[in-house]
């Protein structure tokens, strides 16, 4: 199964058999203060330059989150598109928790974007999932729903099993529906990594849906964490994850994937590697 992407005339392929897509993290204000007063000001200084570095780093799309508190989000997130559109042309993943800020993205976006994300929830799956088939798009699908965040893989797959027939109702094939299987973070409860990657196991034996992982989270509040994120990382690809959302500046983290690449025999002659590692030495140097 392959999920396609596109922003102007780039085409991303995302499945099994294919490099492993990275979805670039940055373009995020969350604990970023600096990024999140430029937005306020309708600035997009940062926002370019973070599309720029990530796109140079091996990013393959980049997820655009606008989330400043009391600003106009919606045109935000339009004006952030067409700024991006101006440096780069990765495909874009445009995230948001409201239907009218992805709306907004979609309509400047021109190509197939990524929708991050609808959940079960029966809002959620009433908003957005006719917004993804308005707009011919794809979508991150989050397995939780009104009960909350499934405490185990095979409720997750439950959950993930309903929000595709409902996507499919729509006429949303199962190839445009990405699924992320939660990551928690582990030093609150370490039980939870595993339920991640049980649940990337249970996904693509039963489904064969494309994985989308969301990684930082595992490691929140403790030490070291560019090694958990990785480790993580690795492990979830082996089970079939498809495209990771991580800091594409980070070094061991781009060496993990493109060695994964390597290993799943997506790097003929280790081309990719080898450049990878000249380009490295020569800026080092």
């Amino acid at each position: 199964m392959e999920t396609r992407l596109t922003r102007d005339r780039r085409e991303l392929l995302i499945g099994e058999g294919r490099p492993i897509a990275v979805i670039g993290e940055r373009i995020n204000p969350t604990g970023r203060r600096t990024l999140a007063e430029q937005l306020a000001r309708g600035e997009f200084t940062l926002v370019q330059r973070d599309a720029q570095a990530q796109s140079a780093a091996g990013a393959a799309l980049l997820d655009v989150n606008v989330g400043v508190p009391g600003a106009d989000q919606p045109a935000l997130m339009a004006r952030a598109v067409r700024a991006i559109g101006e440096v780069t042309d990765l495909p874009l993943c445009l995230d948001s928790a409201d239907p009218q800020v992805l709306e907004a993205g979609l309509q400047a976006c021109e190509g197939i974007a990524l929708v991050n994300s609808v959940t079960g929830e029966e809002r959620s799956l009433e908003s957005v999932l006719p917004l993804v088939q308005a707009h011919q798009a794809a979508v991150i699908a989050l397995p939780m729903d009104d009960k909350g965040i499934p405490a185990t893989a095979e409720e997750r797959l439950a959950v993930a099993e309903r929000i595709l027939s409902r996507a499919a109702a729509l006429g949303i094939e199962p190839h445009r529906v990405l699924v992320d299987p939660i990551t928690m973070a582990a030093g609150a409860d370490t039980s939870t990594a595993q339920v991640t990657l049980q649940t990337i196991a249970l996904l693509r034996a039963a489904l064969g849906v494309n994985i989308v992982l969301g990684t930082s989270n595992v490691s929140h509040g403790l030490p070291l964490r560019p090694s958990l994120n990785a480790t993580f990382v690795a492990m979830a690809i082996a089970l079939g994850a498809r495209a990771p959302i991580v800091n594409p500046l980070d070094a061991r983290m781009m060496e993990t994937v493109r060695a994964a690449n390597l290993f799943l025999g997506q790097d003929p002659w280790a081309m990719a590697w080898i450049k990878a590692f000249r380009a490295n030495r020569a800026a080092a140097e």
